[in-house]
């Protein structure tokens, strides 16, 4: 359930989607012995070595994507890349993965990188043509396209709770995008301003759809292939798209500005550092309440909002939101008991 962002949100296990137990023999016991050493595990903040620092922090990265001036959100993807590349490179030669991953695995980690990549950019491109409290509770939507899609494509049991949920999501959004045939033409605000709203929010419910198939895809791969691999794919294929895209559009220009330049920096920091907290987290709790508390992410999208931007959300996002962040809470509630019994 990651807005992170939720190029991030792909990246990890979604509550309610426990990975396969085809892990390699020794794979559960690598976090205990490190921790037991005093060092930290595979998945642990090699800054600091402890558990992690809160859900803030890829609420942290939206914001600098959001305060990043005159660069397009797909160069800001490929910035990200790179940065991620270059952490990512000495950890997958630390621990003696390769590049390539199992033969069976492949087409999966290559679907995993492309739908991945463009969950990221369509994120930010949200976060550029919207408000920062919009894109965010959209995007808080995927879990409910990871439940239709895990019951299509891996028969898991879609139930009466699952279209429920559904109900609140699709209720939230629409009372984020506000389409003028239901609500008018004053609710929806200038043509001009409006038009911007709606592609940022078809942008964040694309999001939402890309990153559910990733989900589902993590899920079918199980614990066969190593973490630091599949965001390998990831950054790598989301390079190369970004590249080509941004040859196709003709809009790469490296920043004038040294603040936005740092922000690009910031970006890259935070976002790995919010994939890393939440990985940690999942592995010294369970997924229930993990997700219970990433809703966090939308209350520090509406303070981040308010305060750096001026801009006081409408009654219609606040509604939307509730009705988005129920829906996600009562699954991993729901989904939380189940695991419980």
């Amino acid at each position: 359930m990651r807005p992170v962002d939720s190029a991030g949100a792909a990246e990890v296990p979604e509550p309610g989607l426990p990975l396969t137990d085809d892990a390699p023999q020794g794979a559960s016991e690598e976090p205990a012995a490190a921790e037991a050493a005093g060092t930290p595990g595979p998945c642990r903040c090699w800054v600091c070595g402890n558990s992690p620092c809160g859900s803030g922090a890829s609420q942290v990265g939206s914001l600098f994507v959001k305060k990043v001036q005159d660069v397009h959100a797909v160069e800001i993807s490929a910035f990200r890349c790179v940065f991620q590349m270059l952490v990512v490179i000495p950890c997958l030669i630390y621990r003696k993965t390769g590049f390539i991953g199992p033969k069976g695995q492949r087409i999966f980690l290559l679907l995993r990188g492309v739908l991945g990549s463009t969950a990221m950019i369509l994120l930010y491109y949200a976060f550029q043509a919207t408000s920062l409290a919009d894109a965010t509770v959209i995007t808080f939507s995927s879990p409910v396209f990871t439940s239709i899609f895990a019951w299509i494509f891996l028969k898991e049991k879609y139930s009466p709770w699952d279209a429920l949920f559904t109900a609140f999501t699709i209720t939230g959004v629409i009372l984020i995008v506000r389409p003028p045939f239901l609500f008018g033409a004053s609710a929806a605000g200038t043509d001009e301003s409006y038009s911007v709203h709606l592609k940022g929010t078809f942008a964040a419910v694309a999001h939402a759809v890309f990153a559910a198939v990733t989900m589902v895809i993590i899920r079918k791969m199980g614990k066969s292939v190593d973490y630091f691999l599949s965001i390998w794919y990831y950054v790598v294929l989301g390079l190369l798209e970004s590249v080509i895209v941004l040859f196709i559009i003709g809009e790469w220009s490296l920043p004038y500005c040294g603040l936005d330049r740092l922000f690009l920096i910031l970006i890259g920091l935070f976002g790995l550092g919010g994939q890393v907290f939440l990985t940690k987290a999942l592995q010294i709790e369970k997924a229930g309440p993990v997700a219970i508390m990433r809703t966090m992410d939308v209350v520090f999208a509406f303070i981040f909002q308010i305060i750096f931007f001026n801009d006081m959300p409408t009654w219609w996002t606040v509604g939307g939101a509730l009705c988005v962040v129920a829906s996600s809470t009562g699954a991993a509630i729901r989904k939380w008991c189940q695991s419980s019994k």
